[in-house]
């Protein structure tokens, strides 16, 4: 499978005439605070559930906290669900049961002045009351699920140092979430998806009609003086045979609307949140820009080929 350079992928995406419709999303019931990095829109109990990542601008330290959408299109604070101390949250729903989590930040063990990290999961059947499922392995995140087409669990993961470099994707299979552990995600499959310089990790995966995953995820690299560049991207995989396409990049921040980042770095991030597919074509993507706000705007169905 070839894998292309950034620059080849977006030659690629600059000839699609996408996004339309781009927007800021509005958020109440958090003033003086940034939300970012959402889960895509979900249903549950008859409204419209996002996840968001909200801090300060000028702090890491986050919370996960759920929003309904209002009859104007902004997103209001659902005051009976629990904040999360997590960063980046994540939310799936397996064989009828949510999924939900992000990433936990903390004191490094042995480093006073640097922070460590893993990926934290709850399970339940009523959002209000999840109950702790399990922690991945330290130092991982963008660790994401999907139910498959058997019912058994497919896992997405993202180890770095030795077996990860910055951050590669991995994949495994499991029977059921009693299965889901720190040895098994430790021992996912690596994806032979881009190019060493690079960097990524799944956001959001998908179950298409035809039995494979959909993943919308993000590539990211370093330009000259540290600057980074992040790209939500899109491939495919069958669970059976691990096969993958392409990788490819869907948007890029230049397409969206200006505005601030968090820091000089992140001027040039789009981090995937999320994808709600129309049924027509045509997806509308939720993308946290510069660490700062959530963005929507509509663009090819990357998966429309296994949806009809």
């Amino acid at each position: 499978m070839k894998k292309n350079s950034c620059k080849e992928m977006l030659e690629q995406y600059n000839k699609l005439s996408q996004p339309i419709n781009t927007k800021r999303v509005i958020f109440n019931g958090v003033d003086g605070y940034d939300v970012y990095n959402p889960t895509a829109p979900f249903e549950y109990k008859g409204k419209n559930i996002i996840i968001g990542r909200v801090e300060k601008r000028d702090s890491e330290s986050s919370e996960a906290v759920f929003f309904s959408e209002q009859e104007d299109g902004s997103f209001s604070v659902v005051t009976e669900i629990p904040r999360y101390k997590l960063q980046d949250p994540f939310i799936s729903l397996i064989n009828g049961i949510y999924v939900f989590g992000g990433t936990e930040v903390f004191p490094h063990p042995k480093n006073a002045k640097k922070l460590w990290w893993k990926t934290k999961f709850y399970y339940g059947k009523d959002l209000n009351a999840l109950k702790e499922l399990t922690s991945g392995p330290m130092g991982m995140k963008d660790i994401r699920l999907v139910e498959l087409k058997n019912h058994e669990i497919g896992v997405f993961t993202r180890p770095q140092g030795k077996k990860g470099g910055r951050g590669k994707i991995g994949f495994t299979v499991i029977k059921n979430l009693l299965e889901l552990n720190e040895d098994v995600i430790s021992n996912a499959n690596l994806l032979d998806l881009f190019k060493k310089r690079y960097w990524g990790g799944a956001n959001e995966a998908i179950l298409l009609s035809n039995g494979d995953i959909g993943v919308l995820g993000h590539l990211a690299s370093f330009s000259r003086g540290k600057i980074r560049h992040y790209y939500p991207i899109t491939f495919t995989i069958n669970p059976i045979t691990y096969k993958h396409s392409e990788v490819k990049i869907i948007a890029e921040r230049s397409k969206y609307l200006p505005g601030p980042s968090k820091r000089d770095d992140l001027t040039d991030v789009l981090f995937s949140g999320g994808l709600v597919s129309h049924y027509n074509g045509r997806s509308t993507l939720y993308v946290g820009v510069s660490d700062v706000e959530v963005q929507s705007g509509e663009i090819i169905d990357p998966f429309w080929i296994n949806k009809r």
